[in-house]
């Protein structure tokens, strides 16, 4: 099954907060997934950066921290609600203010957008996790409930669906998001990335 683009957010088997990132691609499958102290970055391989000319989707962050939150996208909105969080919208209008100013990416498969933030805490009173998707017929932004994970893909279903994130660090989470449990099903995986947090946010990749 080809699903696209996928994001997984909310706690994993040991409790913690995380989010998980994974291109999947028919069209452009020389990427690679860069980490930095704060964020995660999809790029294009050595030797074939004039990809972005055809096609402008391609290259993006794709985690970012900011605050005590760990933001999760598939495309330039990342740094949209990393920028309204820094300037302290909270993480629903965040979400649903940039699916709903940048919308469905504008491509031949009209991509849907899709999004998450969580928060760095495991009390249950203060954490907050959300996950969003535009596409060409919706806006939908949902609050996923304490000690859960979820995930939610560009070809998907179009809702989010629950799943048993079985990985315990931020390198784990990158490789288990790429073929591990049930995203082994879904084909064409290019790259992952991921966030842990473990006392501080931990940005790890997997670039087979």
């Amino acid at each position: 099954m080809y699903t696209g683009r996928i994001l997984s957010i909310g706690m994993n088997c040991d409790g913690k907060p995380f989010v998980a990132y994974r291109v999947s691609s028919r069209s452009f499958p020389n990427r690679q997934c860069l980490k930095f102290d704060n964020r995660a970055s999809i790029v294009p391989k050595e030797g074939f950066e004039k990809d972005i000319f055809e096609n402008t989707y391609i290259t993006y962050n794709c985690i970012r921290i900011v605050k005590d939150m760990a933001i999760v996208s598939n495309g330039s909105h990342t740094d949209v609600i990393a920028d309204k969080i820094a300037l302290g919208m909270n993480i629903k209008d965040a979400i649903a203010y940039s699916l709903l100013t940048l919308d469905y990416e504008k491509d031949d498969y009209h991509t849907p957008r899709i999004a998450g933030v969580v928060t760095s805490t495991n009390k249950k009173d203060d954490y907050i996790c959300y996950v969003g998707i535009a596409n060409d017929e919706k806006l939908l932004v949902d609050k996923i409930p304490y000690g859960e994970a979820v995930f939610i893909s560009t070809y998907g279903s179009q809702f989010y669906d629950s799943v048993d994130f079985d990985a315990k660090t931020a390198e784990d989470a990158a490789k288990f998001i790429f073929d591990g449990g049930i995203f082994a099903n879904y084909k064409k995986a290019v790259t992952a990335g991921a966030a842990v947090f473990d006392g501080e946010w931990n940005i790890g990749n997997f670039n087979p």
